[in-house]
């Protein structure tokens, strides 16, 4: 079982990006980057399209392995 972060954690080392180039492309903070990949905050729908489109990836392999929360 994975997280959303460590998900995107994961894709984003993959592409070689640090938090601060990742973040650069997205038009947001090394912060809220990091926010995102240790799950302190969810990335709003308009940043989740941006995310799949930067690393094109789809929904489906952005949260594999991920389980919802009872």
């Amino acid at each position: 079982m994975s997280t959303f972060g460590e998900n995107l954690k994961s894709i984003r080392e993959l592409n070689k990006l640090s938090q601060k180039e990742f973040a650069e492309k997205m038009k947001t903070t090394q912060q809220r980057v990091s926010e995102w990949e240790c799950n302190k905050v969810e990335p709003s729908l308009y940043n989740l399209i941006r995310i799949l489109k930067i690393f094109s990836v789809t929904f489906e392999e952005l949260t594999e392995g991920i389980e919802e929360n009872n």
